[in-house]
């Protein structure tokens, strides 16, 4: 492993985290929106976030280009409101990764807040407690199990993220190489030793960071 294999490991570990964590509180309440509530256009927000994970991710890469490019709705409004460039830079690895990840998150944590017996919710609202401390007090509590797995989930998902992050961040040396990127770009220029290192170190980490998320998700609740 040479310093700039290190240096390609170590990015991609912070804008993996950093991608998880921006997602974390829109996937936690989306996730609790479709878990807990009946309302119009349900079934089309849920399908819609799950879309990234049975398009092909170049696809969403190139929608993302459209969006967030300096000419495009949303990335003329965040250079010109913020100064803000995002496609080509490690701004477009976070949201590859965001984007890829999110839906992992929101039906694992759906999934936890589907888990949480109803009973104890309606008790607290029988006893006076508003909508927000029934979800802060009782629901969100009882499904921490599910959503901090569902965010490790999204975590390794976005570690292993390749397609979308080629289209709209490209493979910019110290910029925006990941590891995924890296091992690719090794394999066609025929550096098969430079890619192996950074392929066992991957492994390694998705496979410490998944293994994490089946330990907290089949853990039982001391009673």
């Amino acid at each position: 492993m040479t310093a700039e294999a290190w240096q390609i490991v170590f990015f991609t570990i912070e804008v993996s985290a950093l991608s998880t964590l921006l997602i974390l509180p829109l996937g936690v309440a989306v996730a609790w929106l479709i878990a807990r509530r009946e309302w119009a256009g349900k079934a089309v927000v849920e399908t819609v976030v799950m879309l990234p994970l049975f398009v092909p991710p170049v696809a969403t890469g190139l929608l993302l280009l459209m969006l967030f490019s300096r000419r495009g709705p949303l990335g003329s409004v965040l250079q010109r409101g913020f100064g803000w460039d995002i496609v080509f830079t490690w701004r477009a690895v976070v949201l590859a990764c965001a984007v890829m990840s999110f839906p992992l998150l929101v039906r694992t944590a759906q999934a936890a807040f589907e888990g949480v017996s109803s009973r104890f919710e309606d008790i607290a609202r029988t006893l006076g407690a508003s909508e927000w401390r029934v979800f802060a007090t009782i629901s969100l509590p009882l499904a921490t199990r599910g959503i901090v797995a569902g965010a490790v989930l999204a975590f390794a998902r976005a570690m292993g993220e390749f397609g979308a992050t080629a289209i709209v961040a490209g493979m910019i040396p110290r910029k925006t190489m990941t590891i995924s990127l890296s091992i690719y770009q090794n394999i066609q220029l025929g550096h098969d030793a430079a890619a192996l290192p950074l392929l066992f170190v991957s492994i390694g980490i998705v496979f410490i960071t998944v293994l994490c998320g089946q330990i907290i998700s089949t853990r039982k609740r001391p009673r």
